[in-house]
């Protein structure tokens, strides 16, 4: 293409075989690679049935390569010996993909990947190292299920390990379902006459429709560019062309469709050795776009996750920003305010990666859902400002000591740009809704002269009684011990009872003043305590 020598069609996955079918390619002929015949003469397309199986039916001619190497996959990948014209023998080895070691760029991609996929999931994984690596994180989950245009080593190796048993899929229960595999030998063996694995055509498989109807749909693919406002580019910067649009777009609006669905991009946050952002102001003139920015869900960096459905370009500017390279972010930021696309006051982001990544951790609790508990990113400033205005007076009283009513961006944004140090603020975020939110808050404020740091919480109404405010005293005093912080401090109103329980409970020996309605407690860390640690 880049030389002028070649020519492309930008085209859907699911799309190339009508353009066979309904003769908008006419094909003279179709040169297939098959297994030998099975004692009632079919043969199967092996390890390709995507665009083949639609080539050979509508090909004037058929001239199929029967190669003994070539795995006899099952499902609708047969053609009977009847159908080809010209058999030619062959005995070669099949073309081995070895995928290399991800580095450490993608297996930290691969960990924010595995925290977006639940036990029963079925999942799609895009060609190439960084969505593949997401596959060796996920050896903890429980009976996922596949459905994806690509059938890779380490799809075959969790299926090996148990952990794909297609037990909890909606649609093809029981089995895997692809259309094409790349692997190494061993992968090829595994596909042979295995009756747990389907392969499909294409214009199945990676049908947006048939996608949507398996329940909690996980589609996870690559890219080369998103821009500020959710733009994703697959196939070309500019006017030169790097690969083809196949299934990112299908499998994107298929798993955005599923109950329960999500759609993930994922990419490294920087290209050319570090040296050019992926996370671009704008894509270059020319540059595709593969997913438009209102489909887009989820992008997924080395630097964390950014959900964009249904945010404004303000919201998805900050996100973007914020798993960015820390190199770029300021130029980033600087562009938005030029573009308009967020406040002029916006407090600069951190030019350095100081995120305390480590702290990141999930709990489940008494209603059985889980929590993702993290420290908070500038980022969250509508889902902190969504919590505040969806609790009750009551709860807020309790927290402020008086109803506070509004929650503009100019005091906001002060509360979710943190140093990690001087001060702390652990949020945790549920999707039980089918969206991320804030249900609870936990911070402290370290005072240097005393090494003393002054804790608070707040709790959504929702969720409160199920032991949220437990784990987060523990898990923030925790921390705080890490730092070297020797004293917490709490004010406490004398009618929030609960929370004077949990205090107790952790702190037997707290020391409390009352002064007004407000009980003052001062909390020992060298004390021992129940510590929590990810």
């Amino acid at each position: 293409m880049a030389e002028g020598r070649a020519d492309y069609i930008p085209v859907r996955s699911s799309d190339v075989p009508a353009l066979f079918k309904q003769g908008i390619i006419r094909l003279d002929m179709a040169l297939i690679q098959v297994s030998p015949p099975d004692h009632h003469g079919f043969c199967s397309l092996g390890i390709s049935v995507d665009v083949s199986k639609a080539a050979a039916e509508s090909a004037k001619i058929i001239v199929a390569e029967v190669n003994p190497n070539m795995p006899r996959t099952l499902g609708d990948s047969f053609l009977h010996v009847d159908q080809i014209d010209f058999l030619v023998k062959g005995n070669h080895p099949l073309i081995t993909v070895v995928s290399k070691e991800p580095d450490v760029i993608t297996q930290r991609i691969g960990r924010h990947l595995s925290q977006l996929v639940r036990d029963g999931d079925t999942i799609e994984v895009g060609y190439g190292t960084v969505p593949n690596t997401a596959l060796a994180f996920l050896r903890d989950k429980k009976d996922l299920g596949i459905h994806t245009e690509f059938f890779t080593t380490g799809i075959a190796e969790l299926a090996e390990a148990g952990v794909i048993t297609n037990r909890k899929k909606t649609l093809h229960p029981g089995k895997m379902v692809a259309c094409m595999c790349m692997g190494d030998e061993w992968l090829y063996k595994f596909v042979d006459n295995n009756p747990m694995l389907e392969f499909l055509p294409s214009d199945y498989v990676c049908d947006p429709h048939v996608i949507s109807l398996n329940d909690n749909m996980v589609a996870i693919n690559s890219a080369l560019q998103v821009d500020l406002t959710g733009q994703v580019c697959v196939d070309s910067i500019g006017h030169k062309f790097f690969s083809g649009v196949g299934g990112t777009l299908d499998f994107t609006d298929g798993g955005s469709k599923a109950k329960n669905g999500r759609a993930i991009i994922a990419l490294p946050s920087t290209a050319r050795n570090g040296t050019v952002s992926r996370i671009v102001p704008k894509l270059k003139e020319g540059s595709g776009v593969a997913v438009p920015r209102s489909d887009i869900h989820y992008v997924v960096t080395e630097y964390g996750t950014a959900y964009l459905f249904g945010r404004t370009i303000f919201e998805r500017s900050l996100q973007l920003i914020n798993i960015a390279h820390p190199r770029f972010r300021q130029r980033l930021m600087l562009a938005a305010k030029k573009q308009h696309y967020i406040f002029a006051d916006q407090l600069p982001p951190s030019l350095v990666d100081n995120y305390p990544e480590q702290w990141e951790i999930t709990r489940s609790f008494k209603n059985g859902v889980p929590v993702f508990f993290r420290p908070i990113k500038p980022v969250d400033e509508t889902m902190l400002r969504d919590l505040f205005y969806t609790m009750s007076d009551e709860a807020i009283y309790l927290r402020y000591f008086h109803v506070v009513r509004e929650a503009p961006h100019s005091r906001m944004q002060h509360l979710v740009n943190i140093d990690y140090h001087q001060e702390m603020t652990i949020v945790g975020i549920t999707e039980y809704r089918g969206y991320p939110e804030i249900i609870a808050v936990a911070l402290y404020h370290l005072d240097l002269e005393s090494n003393a740091a002054e804790v608070s919480f707040a709790i959504h109404d929702t969720w409160q009684g199920f032991g949220l405010g437990t784990f987060l005293l523990k898990y923030l005093a925790t921390i705080a011990k890490d730092k070297g912080i020797v004293t917490l401090v709490a004010d406490v109103l004398a009618e929030n009872t609960k929370m004077m329980k949990v205090f107790r409970k952790i702190f037997p020996n707290l020391t409390r003043k009352i002064e007004s309605g407000v009980f003052s407690l001062t909390m020992s860390l060298k004390e021992e305590f129940e510590e929590i640690r990810p």
